[in-house]
């Protein structure tokens, strides 16, 4: 039923574009912007990847850092979900130095709220590449991939309401605060289960936004 964040519509038409894409199946690209390289996964990246994912400052606003296996463990699950939907999360790789830095780029939630089924843009960076606009400039172009190339309808993003951080991030890329829910993989009542969303629609396709 409506929502007003969403519509019943507004779900048929991202079910769609999701199903369309999946179909078509076609290969995480490799892009570039003016300081950095947007690429798909690879071997080498394990090692940097495992640093970044148990450093308990870049895992704040997650459940816990994560182990090298279980870092590992998501790194294969971000290349096989790109496989299967035809988008995911790209390597960010700064262009000077070919230092991975992290990643920025699409994900599906595998769990379900009221607007799902939602494509979320999605960032995590190394300390070191933080508060030099990498975040922003990546994901800019990573919309510009999503409304042009891949034709989704809309994008959304969440993070826990005490990440100020990510809000910004979110709010120079022109998303708009839709409210906060409880994240239904978090314990209620817990520091990070309430977040707040945020959504960009397609250009020519955006309509009013209903805070709730």
């Amino acid at each position: 039923m409506d929502h007003p964040w969403t519509t019943d519509q507004d779900r048929a038409d991202m079910q769609a574009a999701l199903a369309r894409l999946a179909a078509e199946g076609a290969p995480i690209p490799v892009r570039a912007t003016q300081r950095l390289l947007l690429r798909p996964f690879e071997d080498r990246d394990r090692a940097p990847f495992a640093a970044i994912n148990a450093d308990p400052e870049v895992a704040a606003w997650l459940p816990a850092p994560l182990s090298p296996t279980e870092s590992d463990r998501l790194m294969d699950q971000v290349i096989a979900d790109a496989r299967h939907r035809g988008f995911g999360l790209f390597a960010v790789q700064e262009q000077a130095t070919g230092d991975f830095l992290g990643f920025v780029g699409l994900a599906v939630p595998a769990w379900q709220a009221h607007f799902t089924p939602v494509a979320e843009i999605a960032w995590r960076l190394a300390r070191p590449a933080w508060g030099q606009g990498y975040a922003t400039e990546a994901a800019r172009d990573v919309l510009d991939w999503a409304f042009g190339t891949l034709g989704l309808p809309a994008i959304w993003s969440w993070t826990s309401v005490h990440n100020h951080r990510s809000w910004r991030v979110m709010e120079r890329l022109g998303m708009s605060p839709l409210g906060t829910f409880p994240h239904p993989r978090l314990a209620p009542g817990s520091l990070l289960s309430e977040h707040v969303a945020y959504r960009l629609q397609r250009p020519g396709t955006a309509r009013p936004v209903a805070a709730g």
